[in-house]
C-alpha cells in the first residue's frame, strides 16, 4: 500500500511541476481538456476490446492523468482538489453499498443494482435535485449506449419486460411496423416525402431500441457486439482489397460477384 501511495504522490508532484513550468500544461483548461479526455476514454475502450493488458495499462494511465489534471485546475480556482474528489467517491461508494457497509442483505447483482438506483434517488432528494430515474443518463452519450443505459435504469425500479420471449415478440412487432411503412412507400412510387422519411426513421429507431432491449435480456452488450461486427467487417473487406492488389487490380475494378467471392473466401481465413 505504501508504494501505491508513493506512486500517487509522485504523480501529483509531477502534475504540480508541469502546471508551473510547462507552457502547454499551463495553458490548459477543463474545456480544452474535455475532447482529449473523450479521445483517451475511447482509446482505453479499444484496448479493452483488443484484450491487450499492456495497452490497457497505458491507456488507464492516460485517463488517470486527466483526472489529476482536472483536480489540479479545480484546486487552482478554489472549486475542489484531488482529496475532495477521492473523499467524495469513497463516501458515495460506502453509501451505495449498504450490503457491505451496513445491514442490508442482497442475494444477487440485480438486487445490488436496484438498491443502487433507489439510493441515487435518495441522494437527489437530499440535494434538492429533480428526482428522476433517468436524470443520471448523460444527454451526450452516443445513442446506442444511451438506449442501453435507459433500459438498465428503468429495469432497476421494476419497469421491465417479464422475459426474453416477450422482448423478442416486441422486436418482431417493430420490424413488422417498419415493413408496413416500407410497403406504403413502395405503393406511392414517388420520391420519399419528408413526412414518410420521418415516419420510417421513427420505426427504424423503435426496431433498434427493441433489439438493444433484447440484447440486455440475453446478457449481450450491444455496443461490444456491434464493435466486434465492425472489426470483423473491416478484416474481411481488407482481405478483398489485398486480393485485388495481389492481382495488380484496384478494388474498384472488381465486379460485385468477384468481391462477394473474395468475401466468402475471407470467412475461411
Amino acid at each position: 500500500m505504501d508504494k501505491k501511495l508513493e506512486s500517487f504522490a509522485k504523480l501529483l508532484t509531477i502534475m504540480d511541476e508541469l502546471r508551473a513550468q510547462c507552457p502547454w500544461d499551463r495553458e490548459q483548461t477543463m474545456e480544452s481538456l474535455r475532447h482529449l479526455t473523450i479521445e483517451e476514454t475511447y482509446e482505453l475502450s479499444e484496448a479493452i476490446m483488443e484484450g491487450h493488458p499492456e495497452q490497457i495499462q497505458k491507456e488507464l494511465g492516460d485517463v488517470l492523468l486527466h483526472i489529476v489534471f482536472y483536480a489540479k485546475i479545480g484546486s487552482e480556482n478554489g472549486s475542489f482538489d484531488i482529496q475532495q474528489v477521492i473523499d467524495g467517491l469513497c463516501e458515495k461508494l460506502i453509501f451505495r453499498h449498504p450490503h457491505i457497509y451496513g445491514s442490508t442483505e442482497v442475494n444477487s447483482s440485480d438486487e445490488v443494482k436496484e438498491n443502487w438506483e433507489k439510493l441515487k434517488l435518495k441522494e437527489k432528494k437530499k440535494a434538492g435535485e429533480k428526482q428522476s430515474v433517468l436524470s443520471g443518463v448523460p444527454t451526450t452519450l452516443p445513442a446506442l449506449i444511451k438506449a442501453a443505459r435507459i433500459q438498465e435504469k428503468v429495469k432497476a425500479v421494476g419497469f421491465d419486460w417479464e422475459n426474453a420471449s416477450a422482448v423478442l415478440g416486441k422486436v418482431e412487432e417493430e420490424i413488422a411496423e417498419l415493413k408496413a411503412e416500407i410497403r406504403e412507400i413502395e405503393k406511392e412510387k414517388t420520391a420519399i416525402s419528408e413526412n414518410r422519411k420521418n415516419q420510417m426513421e421513427a420505426e427504424f429507431g423503435d426496431v433498434l431500441f427493441s433489439l438493444i432491449n433484447y440484447a440486455r435480456f440475453m446478457g449481450i452488450n450491444p455496443e461490444d457486439a456491434l464493435e466486434k461486427t465492425n472489426k470483423k467487417f473491416i478484416k474481411r473487406f481488407r482481405f478483398i482489397e489485398e486480393k485485388a492488389q495481389a492481382q495488380g487490380q484496384n478494388i474498384t475494378a472488381l465486379s460485385l460477384d468477384q468481391m462477394n467471392s473474395y468475401w466468402e473466401e475471407s470467412k475461411k481465413h
